[in-house]
């Protein structure tokens, strides 16, 4: 319930800002006649007191009603968030996934192998993921993969796998460098703990030792940090979207924001509100399953 309150804030917050920001979604280069822009704002309730308008967004906000786009004449909001959330959450869990099985096979490794070449050689990849920006990446990629290589598309959008590889790839760097030094350091403290040692002098053998005692505590941290970095993953992916030609949501909220397009950005603010305390909440209960004193608290 906590994030009802936090959805109504990001509302309101949001809703008066656009209507503080100088111009408006009429106030472009071409200068209208006053009668045809009276109609316009009218048609979209722009004519009203700005708390009825906001009193109107609310109630059809409940309703899931975000009304007609103001830029993208022919399409409603939720049409347009549909449409671009399908393919931004296809690319950011793909890409999440990817992070995961990725970054935590690296940190268990280093971890594992400590101080050794596979240890300087997780590390390294880490870095590079964590160092180089994703708008450096890209275009990298791009150059070498499609253009010298011409084993992928270097851009565009059909649905098809080989349209998906690079985009993935590109959001997955950061997050499994990321993942990978939270589990790397992880898994150092829980192989210091008593119980493993406890463990081990029992006969267990190492394997045993690391997947069955080590491996659930030490991923509590990544199981924190996967919530939030999902979210973000899936909902901030504007960058890899220009770049890669994407048409996800991403693209709608910029060029929302740009034009001032009221019930797009609102619609698509909400949308990333959601998906964010959705994220976190699931992050809660994985935790609490995973971990008993999380659960018992």
């Amino acid at each position: 319930m906590q994030g009802v309150p936090t959805l109504f804030a990001l509302a309101t917050v949001t809703f008066f800002i656009m209507r503080i920001a100088p111009g408006g979604p009429f106030s472009g280069n071409r200068q209208l006649p006053k009668a045809i822009l009276e109609n316009m704002k009218r048609s979209f309730h722009l004519d009203e007191p700005i708390w009825q308008q906001f009193a109107r967004f609310l109630w059809n906000a409940l309703q899931f009603d975000f009304g007609p786009s103001m830029m993208y004449r022919d399409y409603s909001v939720a049409r347009l968030i549909v449409d671009g959330a399908t393919v931004s959450m296809e690319i950011g869990l793909a890409a999440m996934l990817v992070a995961t099985v990725v970054g935590v096979g690296l940190g268990t490794a280093g971890a594992v192998r400590r101080n050794t070449s596979v240890d300087y050689a997780c590390g390294f990849v880490a870095v590079i993921g964590l160092a180089v920006p994703i708008f450096v990446i890209g275009p990298l990629l791009q150059l070498v993969v499609g253009l010298q290589w011409k084993l992928l598309p270097i851009a565009g959008w059909d649905g098809t796998w080989r349209y998906k590889v690079l985009p993935i790839i590109v959001l997955a760097l950061p997050n499994i460098g990321y993942i990978a030094r939270l589990m790397r350091g992880s898994m150092i403290e829980v192989l210091r703990a008593d119980y493993i040692r406890t463990a081990r002098a029992k006969g267990l053998g190492a394997r045993l030792v690391l997947w069955r005692h080590a491996f659930g505590s030490a991923i509590l941290p990544v199981v924190a940090y996967l919530g939030p970095a999902t979210a973000i993953t899936v909902t901030g992916s504007v960058v890899i979207e220009q770049v890669f030609q994407i048409p996800g949501i991403g693209r709608y909220f910029v060029t929302g924001a740009i034009n001032r397009d009221y019930t797009l950005v609102m619609g698509v603010t909400l949308f990333y509100g959601t998906i964010i305390i959705v994220a976190n909440a699931l992050t809660d209960i994985v935790q609490a399953l995973l971990d008993p004193r999380i659960r018992h608290e």
